[in-house]
């Protein structure tokens, strides 16, 4: 049996998640997972440097910093695990996005977190660096997930989405018709506006199960205003990040609503996420959307996305047998099977790239 690891951080920057899974007749077998947190100072430092505010030190740290705290990621979830390192094939390291910029003359995106130091820790094959390669020939790199969706979540009986909730949104349309072609795109703000006001606002990382935000009501002002903003629509292929949806994209916005509550701005921007995903779901009669992802925990979004979404069906992924919170990491640890085999790990039809693609640079152990 070959087993693989696949690590995952995004755009909220919470934490480094990691899976070991093996892949068997298309199903998914889960051995161990494990969550290894960033220390405050160090998701500060990152979160500094994805808004551009640090030095190529600051670069150069946080690179070795976050490849020392992915390798102890891999080697915890080993730890936990009933299995011998060598039964590993390779591990699949998303690292930590701090700049994604695809559109333009020169589009890059940039993921930290040195493979060198996680192939070294762990004595396993690593490989990283996903999405360059996509770029490298007019795709966004991103999103690179919908390729793992369409291998394990389709259904020929359901028209089927699955939205993924983390600090920024983005969905993957699953037609039944297996002839039709699979789509997909970043939708907006999610996790990350959200909890970069309730941290500014109270200085909890987190609003809980959207508590503070059922204490406010919806300003409809302000949610025009940020409807305004002309990524939403756009058509994909798309890609965003906290590049643009961030802290002070908000404070932008509420310089024209200065008297409004905390809560308020938190219910509003809960809103927003629910408004721009059904606004750009394909919908379909019968549908189910199925929610990964840290914002899947959040009651009152769910709540909320199953009204803007009616009357598609939501749901969580945990129905279709992997629990929201391991979705992605599992889909890197898969996104390395492809690339060790030599197959491609890209939809050109969701990233807009000029052909399919093996992705991913190999460290090997």
């Amino acid at each position: 049996m070959e087993a693989w690891i696949g690590l995952m951080s995004g755009t909220s920057m919470d934490g480094i998640d990691a899976i070991l899974v093996s892949f068997e007749a298309q199903r998914i077998r889960i051995h161990a997972t494990h969550t290894t947190e960033y220390p405050a100072d160090i998701r500060q430092r990152l979160c500094s440097l994805s808004q551009n505010h640090g030095t190529p030190d600051d670069l150069g740290e946080l690179d070795h910093t976050t490849g020392a705290l992915f390798a102890l990621a891999a080697r915890s979830v080993i730890e936990k695990s009933d299995l011998p390192s060598t039964s590993i094939k390779a591990i699949g390291s998303h690292g930590q996005t701090v700049r994604h910029q695809p559109d333009g003359s020169a589009p890059f995106s940039i993921q930290i977190g040195d493979p060198n130091l996680i192939a070294e820790s762990t004595g396993i094959t690593t490989v990283a660096d996903f999405r360059r390669r996509d770029m490298a020939v007019g795709g966004q790199g991103a999103p690179l997930v919908p390729a793992f969706h369409n291998a394990f979540f389709s259904s020929a009986g359901e028209d089927r989405c699955i939205l993924n909730l983390g600090g920024i949104a983005n969905i993957t349309h699953l037609p039944a018709d297996g002839q039709a072609p699979v789509t997909g795109f970043d939708t907006g703000p999610s996790n990350a506006l959200m909890d970069a006001w309730c941290m500014d606002q109270t200085g909890r990382a987190y609003d809980k199960d959207g508590a503070w935000a059922e204490e406010g009501i919806v300003d409809q002002s302000l949610l025009g205003d940020m409807l305004s903003e002309a990524y939403f629509s756009r058509k994909p292929p798309k890609s965003t990040g906290t590049e643009k949806f961030n802290l002070e994209w908000l404070k932008i916005q509420l310089n024209r609503h200065p008297d409004l509550s905390g809560a308020d701005v938190q219910r509003t921007l809960l809103e927003l996420t629910a408004v721009t995903v059904a606004q750009q779901i394909p919908h379909s009669p019968g549908m189910t959307i199925f929610v990964c992802g840290g914002g899947a925990k959040n009651r009152v979004l769910m709540r909320e996305l199953q009204r803007t979404c009616s009357p598609s069906r939501i749901a969580s992924t945990a129905e279709l047998g992997l629990d929201p919170q391991w979705v992605e990491p599992t889909a890197f640890a898969w996104l390395a099977s492809q690339t060790l085999s030599g197959k491609p790990g890209n939809l050109p039809d969701v990233t807009g790239a000029s052909g399919e693609r093996i992705l991913g640079a190999v460290y090997f152990a």
